[in-house]
């Protein structure tokens, strides 16, 4: 399977580096990050680099690919008529397209979720509404060949889910045993639901 993750200046590490340790365990996985250039390409809060090995024109229809989303860097890209043109291409001959948290407002600005049910990060959904979907606020939605995962870390709990359409429950399970993810944190404030006022509001503040 031919897999693209994408990432562009800006983006959550996280976003991308969780579904990648899931996806490309799968069987016969050729997975490659891929950018506009080849070379480091740095994240949002400018510490880690990710190096990109291909360009989008070098990988133009992968079977799956992830998008990543992240804060700036992000509204930069979904104003990028290169990425958004890779993205549509790539959608068009995928078997799945994928995002994570605000990542798909890059597949919202491609055009790819119109009339659509999707999630985002829970602060940007007026502005996944804006490009065409219909947020629900849920760890991931599928529509159809398009999975859209809600913040950060919901692209571990997404690639699961895809690995499990992909290569069967047993299969999935093992990665997930691989990886030993069986989230235990030490608060319960991982929801809009469960959090806060104070917490909500400094969280807030990040994306205003």
């Amino acid at each position: 399977m031919n897999i693209a993750f994408l990432i562009y200046p800006g983006f959550t590490a996280l976003d991308i580096v969780g579904p990648f340790d899931v996806l490309s365990r799968l069987p016969g996985a050729n997975a490659a990050f891929i950018a506009k250039e080849t070379g480091p390409v740095p994240n949002d809060n400018d510490v880690l680099q990710i190096v990109a090995t291909e360009t989008l024109a070098q990988r133009p229809k992968p079977d799956l690919f992830v998008v990543p989303g992240g804060t700036e860097g992000t509204m930069a890209a979904a104003q990028d008529e290169e990425t958004l043109d890779w993205v549509r291409g790539a959608h068009e001959g995928s078997t799945w397209s994928t995002s994570v948290c605000t990542g798909s407002l890059i597949l919202g600005a491609a055009g790819v979720l119109q009339g659509k049910d999707a999630t985002t990060h829970w602060a940007m959904a007026e502005q996944l509404g804006a490009t065409g979907a219909t947020y629900k606020a849920e760890r991931w939605v599928r529509e159809g060949k398009i999975i859209t995962a809600a913040g950060v870390s919901a692209g571990i709990d997404m690639a699961l889910f895809l690995a499990a359409e992909i290569v069967g429950d047993t299969g999935a399970k093992a990665l997930q045993l691989g990886i030993e993810y069986d989230p235990a944190p030490p608060f319960d404030s991982g929801s809009v639901a469960k959090a806060t006022p104070e917490v909500l509001e400094a969280v807030q503040s990040v994306f205003t």
